[in-house]
Formats: C-alpha cells, structure tokens, sequence
C-alpha cells in the first residue's frame, strides 16, 4: 500500500468510529433512515466537483452542509417534520446530481472510489473525525436529556433547535467523511446497520454506544480486507459485512 492509500483507510476506519456513535443517536431519535437520504444531498456537489475537476468530495461537503442548514430552516419556518423536509431536500438533490454528474463518473460517485488521500485531505478528514468523536462526548447527555423529554430539556437549560441544528450537523460531517470510499448512496448505511445490530446485543445506552461504534470499526476492517484480498470494490464490501454482522444479531435471544 501506499502512503496516500494508508491515509484512506485510516480516514474510513476513523469514519467507521464516527458512524457507529452518530448512528446510536439517529436509531434513538427514530431518522436512521434519514441517514440514507441525506447522503444523497451530496450529489450535486459531487457531480460539480466532477464537472469542474475540483475534489468532489469538497463538492459533496458543502452541498451537505447547505442542505443540511435548508432543512433545520424549514422545518422551524414550516413547522414540517424533520423527517419529512429531509424527504424533500433528499429528492430534489437526487434529481439534479444525476442531471449534472456525466454518465460515466455516475457509478465513482453513486458507490464511492475516489481514490488516494492526499496528506492535506487525510489531516483534514482526522480533524472532522476527532471533532465529532468531541461532540458526542461533550453533549452525549444533553442528547440523551432531549431524545425522551423536550420539555425537561427545556427545563434544564437546553436549547433543543440549536442542539437538533448541530446534532444534523455532525450527521452531515459523518456522512462526509464516508463518501470517499462508500459515495453517496452507501455512505448513510454505514449509520444505519451498525446501530441496529449493537441494539440487538445491548439494551443499555452506554454499552450501545460502544457496541455500534465496536460493529461499524469491525466491518470496514472485514472490508478493507477482503476487497483488498479479492479485487472488490470498497463500498459494497464494507455494507455486505456490516449486513452480515447484523444478520448474525438476529441469532441472539431477547433477554
């Protein structure tokens, strides 16, 4: 391997830790599937970054973060659910990504395989893993105080717009840091399947935590592996062994 393909898959198992904390959250507050649709924000982004010959991942980020701004404005001006603005932005950005990306970058941009990282863009994608690893430890309780009661949020000081706003945020960053080697519509499943396999073993939060970031780590592992031993692309591999693990979670007994 070399240098700049060593700093991808550091950056992907960092994505992978990232993932499995994001994901414990989006489980709890009931938008895991979200996670697949916002990832497809990126879309325009990266097809301009295509077409302009600029990193696509850099088109990805900020179409993400523009999107991701869009629907926390919505939803407080329209009163519409999270969920169901992120159904609207998601659909429109799917639309124009695959209007503007060309047809032969499609699939680069759809699975992911962007390449190498340079040494800039892996201490980057390090400062963006770190500071969401921050975020999660710093407002872990405040996320928690806000998933069963708003009102006790309230209550104790907790401003539940702002912190939903940064918590979306954090969502779109994880997601960024996976789009380089799962792309735009594989990138939300590194979220959503390790957090539903760690519920399946733990039923305590903390322990969940864990787990889920345990199970995300563990099937990049299994996928840099065996894409690297097989000649198989990156992204599918990574979600066929996060599915994997979580078909294997079915096996275990509710306690």
């Amino acid at each position: 391997m070399t240098l700049n393909e060593i700093y991808a898959a550091i950056i992907a198992l960092f994505a992978a830790l990232t993932a499995g904390l994001v994901g414990s959250f989006a489980l709890m507050k009931r938008m895991t599937l979200a996670g697949d649709a916002i990832s497809h924000i990126a879309l325009p982004g990266l097809g301009l970054g295509i077409l302009f010959k600029v990193n696509p991942i850099l088109g990805g980020a900020v179409t993400l973060i523009l999107g991701t701004i869009l629907i926390s404005h919505l939803e407080k001006k329209t009163g519409i659910a999270t969920e169901t603005m992120i159904g609207v932005v998601f659909s429109a950005s799917l639309a124009l990504g695959a209007l503007i990306t060309p047809k032969e970058d499609l699939i680069e941009v759809i699975f992911g395989g962007f390449g190498p990282l340079s040494t800039s863009s892996f201490l980057l994608g390090l400062l963006v893993a770190l500071f969401i690893i921050w975020f999660i430890a710093k407002f872990k309780d405040q996320l928690i105080i806000n998933l069963f009661s708003s009102d006790l949020g309230t209550s104790t000081g907790i401003n539940a717009d702002r912190l939903n706003l940064y918590y979306l945020l954090v969502f779109s960053l994880t997601i960024i840091l996976g789009l380089q080697f799962l792309g735009a519509s594989l990138a939300g499943s590194l979220i959503i399947i390790p957090a539903a396999a760690a519920r399946r073993f733990t039923g305590k939060f903390s322990p969940f935590l864990l787990t889920s970031a345990l199970v995300s780590f563990t099937a990049v592992v299994l996928g840099l592996f065996v894409s690297r031993a097989y000649g198989l692309s990156l992204g599918p591999t990574v979600i066929s062994a996060a599915s994997l693990i979580f078909a294997l979670s079915l096996f275990k007994r509710n306690t």
